[in-house]
Order: structure tokens, then sequence, then C-alpha cells
């Protein structure tokens, strides 16, 4: 997909282009944000992707402005794709947009480095405003928990321990987590300990109900 040009012609004043690259592995939901973004014209697609390593591999990340990232990508999780982004390209801005509640998600994915979190469930127009912003490198209203005093079980995990907890949840082995992201499978071994320990369960099967009762993933 060609990149967007811009006219040194170009009046003075006139609103700079957006830059945005798509990491969605759902095919339907990229041509809805490709129909969507089309009626901008001071946004562009640049990119799109449908699994994390594509988005790793990519060697022109140097020239989005931002990236739309889904958190369930296969091959490398959306997770993964935001931590190992912030450490090589940090001024990219990364606006994750997810099925999850952002009440669960939202504080973690911005603790993390993402630049803005939405759920698929939001307005069109809203998006198209948190990208526009983005672009003109503002900032992003920051969600704050109504249970930020008391966390919940999950959100004590630490950023790596809740990277496993989720790819366990999807139904990954042990070696499967450690290949993705590139650890032994003694240490994804014991990050699924921790996890059992800091949610109180004793077995894969109590850590995927736990993940359901919590409204971590959807039925």
């Amino acid at each position: 997909m060609p990149s967007a040009v811009r006219s040194s012609s170009a009046p003075q004043g006139a609103p700079k282009t957006v830059r945005v690259a798509i990491a969605d592995d759902h095919e339907l939901f990229r041509q809805g944000l490709r129909q969507l973004l089309a009626n901008e014209p001071d946004i562009a697609i640049v990119a799109e992707f449908a699994h994390g390593r594509a988005v790793l591999n990519a060697d022109d990340k140097a020239g989005w402005d931002v990236l739309l990232l889904d958190l369930t990508l296969p091959l490398v999780s959306g997770f993964e794709v935001l931590t190992r982004i912030q450490e090589t390209n940090p001024s990219l801005k990364v606006l994750v947009l997810s099925m999850y509640d952002a009440e669960h998600y939202g504080p973690r994915v911005r603790r993390a480095g993402a630049a803005g979190y939405l759920s698929k469930t939001d307005p069109s127009r809203k998006v198209v405003e948190a990208i526009r912003a983005l672009g003109r490198g503002e900032s992003l209203p920051t969600m704050v928990a109504a249970h930020v005093q008391e966390l919940l079980p999950h959100e004590r995990l630490s950023a790596r321990e809740h990277q496993v907890f989720m790819l366990l949840v999807q139904g990954r082995s042990v070696a499967d987590i450690a290949a993705e992201l590139n650890l032994t499978p003694s240490t994804v071994s014991t990050h699924v300990a921790n996890v059992r320990e800091k949610l109180n369960v004793q077995n894969l099967a109590e850590i995927i109900r736990y993940a359901f009762q919590a409204g971590l993933v959807g039925e």
C-alpha cells in the first residue's frame, strides 16, 4: 500500500497527514477501518498487518505516526508488540483498539507505554479524533480505574506475568509461550507459578475460569 505523499506546494498551515499502520488479525475489522479513514483527508493508512511478527519485522516503522494495535494478534501478541515497540521505536504512538474491557486493560497498556486505549465498541468518531490528536503530538486522557486503590488479583501481575497469563488463557503451551516471548521454558514455568500464586488458583483450568469470571475474555 503506497505511503501518503506530502506535497511541498501544500498551503502553509495545511494539516499534516497522519500516517497510520493497522495491526489486527480480522480482515473485516481492517476493512472497516480503511473505509472509516478513507473519508479523512488528513489521515492515510500506510501499512496493514494480520499478525504481530509482521509488525515487528516491518522495516518502515520510522515512517508511521500512529499504530492501531489489537491485543490478541497471532504469532506475537499485541502486548509483546507494544513492549518491543517501546524499546525500538519509542516515538511511535501506539493506540490500542481491543474488544477487552477498557477498565481492566486501559491502565495496563498505558503503563506499558501505549498512547491510548479504545474499545472496538467505541464510536468511530472517537477513533478518528484520537488518531488526529496523536498525530498532532497531543496526549490522550488517561483512564483512571475506579478500583485503583484496591487492585484485583490479575492487576497485581507484572507486565511479563500478565503476558504469560493471557497466552495461557488463549491455549498456548509453555513451549509456545517461551518461543513467542524469547524466554526459556523454565522461565515461563516460573512466571506460570507466580500467576497461580497471585490469582490464588491451582491449575490451568482455574486460571482460565478466573479470566472468564473477571471478564478478561469473551464467552
